[in-house]
């Protein structure tokens, strides 16, 4: 895997995405031609991950690295509500 595919999968789970899901039943008709009888499609969200966020920080922004180790779990969270929105921003902006 590159450099930028590994920063890329750790944005993603940092942010956290959704995946979705297609679910086909199948039946036979009269002529026996195997048909779609039932189709379901679902989205599964995959939450922001606290892992990511601290190993995309140790790796990418080595500033950051020891604030987030000695950070409490409150800051934590409030720290990935923080870069969350600001990854989410610089997305938008077409910047990675």
């Amino acid at each position: 895997m590159e450099e930028d595919e590994i920063r890329q999968a750790l944005l993603k789970k940092a942010l956290g995405y959704d995946v979705s899901e297609e679910l086909k039943e199948f039946s036979f008709n009269e002529e026996g031609e195997e048909i779609i009888s039932k189709k379901k499609v679902t989205t599964k969200h995959f939450a922001p991950d606290i892992s990511a966020i601290k190993l995309l920080l140790d790796r990418y922004y080595k500033t950051y690295s020891d604030i987030v180790l000695s950070m409490s779990d409150e800051e934590l969270a409030k720290e990935e509500e923080r870069l969350i929105k600001l990854l989410k921003e610089e997305d938008s902006d077409g910047n990675t």
